[in-house]
């Protein structure tokens, strides 16, 4: 079937932010007495909702966070997007040039985004067509986010490419019946993690967000099998 719809995660795909939200979190989180470092946050909750990672710490501390944990989060991390926020390079002339419907689904919050994406001059470029885990039951690895969001866009999940950067993303998306490619260029990515990409599922990857209207012209013209 053509694709019709091309579905973007946001962090480590749309903005280079993955880095300095693992940061954030094990900064904060250590303050508030989990001592983590953010290599482990990015080994255990990278692509999965603030919510279940949140769940997960609790049970883990016998206790709730702080009422005052979420502020500090917030504060750290929209303060380091507003100083060091980059958009990945090549995205907006891969927005120029796709000729496909694009949206995004993210673990992420609205207000996250609003700040992620608009510091980066893409927020303007996306909405309203930007979707959050909190719009859903069940964030990724569920399928549900990724149902939701093609289901809002009237697209039907086999019409629908995926660009992700998470094991818990792909793992989302091949559960929604959707083509899958695994994104390694974020700074993020260290050799070796477009085979981790490869291992959760993506039925391609790539390093350089300038050969995606080529990848999708392919697999459209059946050159590439989802």
């Amino acid at each position: 079937m053509p694709i019709d719809l091309i579905i973007f995660d946001c962090d480590g795909v749309l903005v280079d932010s993955e880095v300095i939200s693992c940061r954030a979190h094990a900064d904060v989180l250590s303050r508030h007495g989990y001592s983590i470092t953010s290599e482990q946050v990015f080994e255990r909750f990278l692509g999965r909702s603030t919510r279940q990672a949140n769940l997960e710490i609790e049970a883990e501390l016998g206790r709730k966070l702080p009422e005052t944990y979420h502020a500090d989060l917030q504060d750290e991390l929209f303060g380091a997007f507003e100083r060091d926020l980059e958009a990945i390079r090549g995205i907006h002339d891969v927005l120029d040039r796709v000729t496909q419907a694009v949206c995004v689904a993210s673990s992420g919050s609205h207000q996250r985004m609003r700040v992620s994406l608009g510091s980066t001059s893409l927020y303007e470029r996306l909405a309203p067509n930007i979707f959050s885990a909190s719009q859903v039951r069940n964030g990724k690895p569920a399928p549900d986010l990724f149902l939701f969001a093609a289901n809002e866009m009237k697209v039907s999940p086999e019409r629908c490419v995926v660009i992700e950067d998470s094991v818990a993303g792909i793992a989302g998306a091949r559960a929604a019946g959707m083509i899958v490619f695994g994104f390694c260029g974020g700074s993020h990515c260290h050799p070796g993690y477009a085979e981790i990409l490869r291992q959760a599922g993506a039925c391609l990857t790539f390093d350089d967000m300038r050969q995606l209207p080529e990848l999708v012209r392919r697999v459209d013209a059946g050159i590439l099998a989802g």
